[in-house]
């Protein structure tokens, strides 16, 4: 009831503004001018409500007030019918609270007066010509009881009508549903996206940078410039990963984050090189124009290899490791090979390279494939290798 009266009291500063017609017509009936003032106060108040900031606070105050679980409205704009269902609650509130708030306390003055006279009160019946005057007896008591108890009953009748309205004109409309369905899945598919670029940053850089420092430390003292190499390769691996981390935790964090940092094909010669720093043999068999692939399927083309090139080196059992990206003008090709031990294959932890595995590689490396409509083979390619093959459809551009 609270918030209904509140909203009735509201309406009052534009109750001026809605008598100024009356007051220059004022030759005009008086219910007319009654008429007139309302209709005029009525469009006044539902005005009020097509300002968004004014829907965002009525719904903040109705969850508080009212008990009623609202949700935020969504931040796209929403169409043109559904902006005017505030108008409408604003409208539907004022009248219902003033017609609470005259009704029940009116009642409420009844109950509290008529016992006893209070105020000079007095309660005369009359129906179908005829009167009766209760008097000052039990029969004023059970009268003025019986107001309080309507009262009360008003109030409650005005606290579910206000419950009942709340969510069918300040909840979400169903565009309004879909566009904050739309919303989520775009978030829960960049939190995803997000956590496929951490684990293949993340993940390639501490196998290539553990591998790295057990080669500079295996040679430190016989080959000091290959050690020295292998400590640059570690430091360029973990300023490239640390850009990674720091530009997903901003995103994370909701804050605003810098560029995205990109890798891309262009940057496979150096992801190579730092393989070749870790001890890998490392076989590239590169053709077509790769310069022409561009944007997300570049992008993605890295992640995969760097992804196939990190299971390589966790579970390999030395010997070269064979890379092969082929750009065609209906695809592109991808695929790592690497020897594993006997009857081992990647992903076992077997090798004398074997790390542990969360498991997550293979399936985000089929997911991002399925993303690109492309094609995914990986498994034992004879007793002692492991392949893995990709195709992405492509339509190259000039």
């Amino acid at each position: 009831m609270l918030f209904a009266v509140l909203g009735a009291f509201a309406s009052l500063p534009l109750l001026p503004f809605a008598m100024l017609p009356s007051l220059v017509w004022s030759s005009a009936p008086y219910g007319v001018q009654v008429a007139l003032t309302l209709l005029l106060w009525a469009a006044l108040t539902g005005a009020v409500g097509l300002a968004r900031s004014t829907r965002r606070g009525l719904t903040a105050a109705a969850r508080r007030l009212l008990r009623v679980a609202l949700p935020d409205p969504a931040a796209v704009p929403a169409p043109a019918a559904d902006r005017l269902r505030t108008p409408l609650w604003l409208v539907l509130h004022v009248a219902i609270g003033w017609t609470g708030a005259l009704v029940g306390g009116l009642l409420l003055l009844l109950g509290l007066t008529l016992p006893g006279g209070w105020l000079d009160a007095e309660l005369k019946l009359s129906l179908f010509g005829r009167s009766a005057d209760p008097g000052d007896g039990w029969a004023s008591w059970a009268v003025a009881l019986g107001c309080l108890l309507l009262a009360a009953a008003v109030c409650a009748a005005v606290t579910s009508a206000l419950r009942a309205l709340a969510p069918r004109l300040l909840g979400p409309s169903a565009a309004e549903r879909l566009a904050l369905a739309a919303e989520r899945e775009r978030a829960l598919a960049e939190r995803n996206r997000l956590a496929h670029e951490l684990h293949d940053s993340i993940g390639h850089t501490l196998t290539a940078t553990t591998i790295q420092a057990a080669v500079a430390g295996e040679v430190l003292a016989a080959d000091p410039v290959a050690a020295r190499a292998a400590l640059r390769s570690i430091e360029e691996s973990a300023r490239s990963a640390l850009e990674d981390l720091d530009y997903v935790l901003g995103v994370l964090r909701e804050q605003e984050s810098q560029t995205a940092p990109t890798r891309t094909l262009a940057d496979l010669p150096e992801l190579l090189d730092r393989l070749r720093h870790a001890g890998a043999v490392v076989q590239p068999d590169l053709s077509g124009d790769l310069a022409q692939i561009q944007g997300t399927l570049s992008r993605a083309a890295y992640r995969i290899l760097q992804e196939g090139l990190t299971n390589a080196l966790r579970h390999g059992a030395g010997g070269p490791i064979q890379v092969r990206v082929a750009a065609a003008p209906d695809g592109l090709e991808l695929g790592v090979v690497n020897r594993t031990g006997a009857g081992a294959g990647a992903g076992t932890g077997a090798g004398p390279r074997a790390f542990p595995t969360s498991g997550h590689g293979l399936p985000g490396l089929a997911e991002r494939v399925r993303l690109l409509h492309g094609e995914m083979e990986s498994g034992a390619d004879g007793p002692h290798h492991w392949r893995l093959a990709v195709r992405l459809p492509v339509r190259l551009t000039a």
